[in-house]
């Protein structure tokens, strides 16, 4: 008898432990701490992400620049000098003129080898796509952090499991993430020479 009663009160503790989220409790707060390092983690992704891009994407746009620079300058030297018909028996005149014509060949040549690797738009816009994925992953891990405490917050605040979350854990409430003042406004991509 007494054996039976030792094992009525054993299973009766047993559920009633249980009941109290003895299992859930520490469940569902590793679940949102596990959720809270996946906010961070993309944070970083972003911070180690974007001027990595941005410094890319500033290095092709000032190569094209470099090179269309050569070939306006290249033109623009081209076109002042001219040799008049009176001119043709100067040889230094007509030296100058295909001087001038050279190098604007040679910065045309230049053009059209670096072509294939002109691509600062392209660039741009897969800047714009990493920004965009990188913003999104933010957005839905930051919603998976609150949903994981919201499901934290429930289990330690409902009945049974308010019992064990104050007697056996001392639980407190989590802190859902709520974006600060600034997140009201849109982040600013510089492209300028400042790094």
């Amino acid at each position: 008898m007494k054996r039976t009663r030792l094992y009525a009160m054993l299973a009766a503790a047993a559920v009633f432990l249980a009941a109290c989220g003895v299992n859930s409790i520490p469940t569902a707060e590793e679940n949102a701490k596990a959720r809270w390092a996946d906010v961070q983690n993309n944070y970083q992704r972003r911070a180690d992400l974007i001027p990595n891009l941005v410094a890319t994407v500033r290095g092709a746009a000032a190569q094209e620049r470099n090179v269309l620079r050569e070939v306006t300058e290249a033109r623009a030297s081209a076109t002042r000098i001219t040799v008049s018909p009176e001119q043709l028996t100067d040889p230094n005149a007509v030296n100058r003129f295909a001087e001038a014509q050279g190098r604007l060949t040679l910065s045309l040549q230049r053009l059209q080898e670096a072509y294939p690797e002109l691509r600062s738009n392209e660039n741009f816009r897969d800047l714009q796509s990493q920004i965009e994925g990188t913003e999104n992953r933010i957005t839905v891990a930051r919603r998976d952090y609150n949903a994981a405490v919201q499901a934290y917050n429930t289990e330690t605040q409902t009945f049974p499991s308010v019992i064990g979350a104050r007697v056996i854990y001392g639980s407190q409430p989590m802190a859902p993430y709520q974006a600060d003042e600034a997140a009201q406004r849109a982040p600013t991509v510089d492209f300028g020479n400042s790094q």
